[in-house]
């Protein structure tokens, strides 16, 4: 199956970006390099972009698509958790801009075989790596009942998350759990018929909860802004796009927490914490998708582009 997918928020991206000729770029979510590709277009003698995936799938499609580059072009298999690690093994000690993506690629939910999608039949698998051992059919078949609740409330907020793990529970003692459509229809019988009706398929959340508990989405992108704003040269930006609030709500916080780092009580005068801004959040608010980039391309409905920039060197020394 071909690896195809639609660049959500393509012309904002780059807009925002602010590429530079000379400039070093990180596509940590390379996936199927259609932002990647629209930077490298961009670049000139000097010029460099690093992408890093984790899906070996999205890593052969990108050095395919991004094969007329390849003299500008590093792509490594790894996790964007790892961006310093990676750029320092590339002798690279600051870039000028990095992107992330953080939506499931098509080509990952339209393949049955990735087991993301509750649309297709295929095996529980989800992992976004599969040098990874541990896959949702462990999660479903393994996890205590409160363990699944919590799991499905928490990343799906889900209101009915008591009833499906119930029910989950209850199909595996007589069987395991192995397929979407098993899974599916154990979840089905969970939720109310008026619920359904009014609600959307009424599997999305919890297949979002297991993906995002498998190969924790949240965890990795909390513990990496900071790091990959570090990463970043004076004046570079950081831009993130997410697909669901849990996401957004990250990185909302996290971003207004660099720019503004104080701790100190309201009521003291002057800061003594003498945390210091790494910048400032260049969007007050979300950029979303045009009307009709939303009719064209379903999945970009609920996309959200968040961008940070990193402190010009002058606000650096006047902050020292």
């Amino acid at each position: 199956m071909e690896f195809l997918h639609k660049s959500v928020l393509l012309d904002e991206v780059i807009e925002n970006m602010n590429i530079k000729k000379e400039g070093v770029y990180v596509d940590g979510t390379l996936g199927g390099a259609g932002h990647s590709y629209e930077i490298c277009k961009r670049l000139g003698e000097g010029g460099g972009l690093v992408g890093i995936d984790q899906d070996k799938d999205a890593i052969e499609a990108a050095t395919r698509r991004l094969e007329p580059f390849s003299d500008k072009v590093f792509i490594v298999r790894s996790n964007y958790c790892q961006m310093k690690e990676v750029l320092r093994s590339l002798g690279i000690e600051k870039v000028d801009g990095i992107l992330l993506d953080l939506g499931v690629s098509s080509y990952q939910l339209d393949n049955g075989e990735r087991g993301f999608s509750y649309m297709h039949d295929g095996p529980l698998d989800m992992r976004m790596d599969d040098r990874q051992k541990k896959t949702a059919k462990d999660i479903v078949n393994q996890y205590s009942e409160l363990e699944l609740s919590r799991m499905i409330w928490d990343y799906g907020e889900d209101k009915c998350a008591k009833s499906i793990a119930r029910h989950i529970v209850q199909a595996r003692a007589e069987k395991p759990i192995e397929t979407t459509y098993e899974l599916v229809e154990i979840i089905k019988k969970s939720i109310p018929m008026k619920m359904q009706k009014n609600g959307g398929h009424p599997a999305k959340r919890t297949f979002q909860a297991i993906r995002i508990e498998l190969n924790q989405e949240l965890e990795v992108l909390r513990k990496s802004i900071n790091d990959m704003i570090d990463c970043l040269e004076f004046g570079g930006r950081l831009e993130i796009i997410t697909f669901h609030s849990l996401e957004d709500r990250i990185v909302k916080q996290m971003f207004k927490t660099a720019e503004r780092p104080c701790v100190c009580p309201p009521e003291l005068p002057v800061c003594v914490c003498g945390r210091q801004s790494k910048g400032k959040v260049i969007t007050r608010k979300p950029i979303l998708p045009s009307e009709e980039e939303m009719e064209e391309n379903s999945r970009a409905k609920s996309a959200k582009l968040r961008v940070f920039e990193k402190g010009t060197q002058w606000q650096h020394i006047n902050e020292v």
